[in-house]
């Protein structure tokens, strides 16, 4: 028998308490993990939690896929150009030390 709180998976036959279904929703929310991924550390179904983000917070709108793309797009640029100047800081170095020693040979 449920009791007020309770949701039965009908797959796994699991209940989960209603609190634990809002920690969990707010969980999924708040970090900045995919919902299948904070799902599996729960070790719940993905489509479970969906369910309960969107019945305990029904206005959330999740992140696109090319939203998540933009951002880590934007981390490996800032990344890059991050390696890009000091590959070209170690050029010029060696370009320096390379006209050194050419001079010193003469």
């Amino acid at each position: 028998m449920r009791t007020a709180g309770e949701q039965l998976m009908s797959r796994s036959g699991k209940r989960y308490p209603k609190e634990f279904q809002q920690s969990s929703a707010k969980l999924a929310i708040e970090s900045e993990q995919a919902i299948s991924k904070t799902a599996n550390n729960l070790g719940i179904d993905p489509n479970t939690l969906r369910n309960w983000i969107q019945k305990h917070y029904p206005n959330y709108k999740p992140k696109t896929s090319v939203d998540i793309t933009q951002d880590s797009l934007l981390v490996e640029l800032k990344a890059l150009r991050k390696k890009v100047s000091r590959l070209t800081e170690e050029r010029d170095i060696l370009k320096k030390a390379t006209a050194y020693f050419a001079r010193e040979n003469e």
